[in-house]
Formats: C-alpha cells, sequence, structure tokens
C-alpha cells in the first residue's frame, strides 16, 4: 500500500511539470486486457501466499502463465505497465476496476457458499 502511494506521489509530482513522462509504447497492451492481466496477477498473487507449496510443487511460473495467456512478453507488459503508471487517473481507475471485479467475485463466491450450507442444513433436517 505504501508503496503503491509513493508511486502515486512521484508520478503526480512528475506531472505537474506538465511535460509527458513516458512515451507510448509502440506495443501498448490494451486498457482492458491489461485489467484483465493485473486481475489474474492479483489472484495469483494471493493464491501464492495461502498455498505457496502447491504452486512449488506443480512448478507454477505466475509470470510465464500471464505472458502464455495474453500472449506477450515481459518487455511488453513492463513498458505497458510503466505507461499507465505514468498516467496515476488511469492507473488508478484500471486498479478500481480490478477492485470492483474482485468484490463482485468475492460477493458470488458467498453466496455459492451460504446456498451450499442451506442445502446442506436440508439435508440434514430430511433426515
Amino acid at each position: 500500500m505504501m508503496r503503491k502511494i509513493f508511486l502515486l506521489i512521484t508520478f503526480i509530482i512528475l506531472f505537474s511539470c506538465g511535460e509527458e513522462v513516458i512515451e507510448k509504447p509502440v506495443n501498448l497492451i490494451s486498457k482492458e486486457k491489461m485489467i484483465d492481466i493485473l486481475h489474474d496477477l492479483a489472484i495469483i498473487n494471493a493464491a501464492k501466499t495461502t498455498g505457496p507449496r502447491v504452486m512449488e510443487d506443480k512448478n507454477f511460473a505466475p509470470m510465464q502463465f500471464i505472458y502464455d495467456k495474453y500472449e506477450i512478453d515481459s518487455i511488453q507488459f513492463v513498458s505497458s505497465d510503466l505507461y499507465y503508471a505514468s498516467r496515476p487517473l488511469e492507473y488508478e481507475d484500471i486498479y478500481k476496476k480490478i477492485e470492483e471485479r474482485i468484490i463482485k467475485q468475492k460477493e458470488g463466491f458467498e453466496k455459492q457458499k451460504e446456498k451450499k450450507k442451506d442445502s446442506l442444513d436440508q439435508e440434514k433436517e430430511e433426515e
């Protein structure tokens, strides 16, 4: 969180000069695709913290997975991420959309969990 705040403040200061700091890359990843990529990375990072051994046991390489899934390479990803990060309002919008998506997914999982719990409770009552 502190890193994001630091980056945001840094880029605000840089943009106050009114000059374009980072030129648009030739192979810029679209904003919607970037949202998908960063969303997947957030999910992968959450999974790594809850079950790191599973990924290690399966030799799962998160970034290679992302590059293959979205048909991009590391340079394209880094240059696109840097470009969007150099535009604080746009970058903030990207992360807000990711957050909204994660919240909707969480709510969906909670509803499924509740339905499953209700059906299990109903089965116990019928016994």
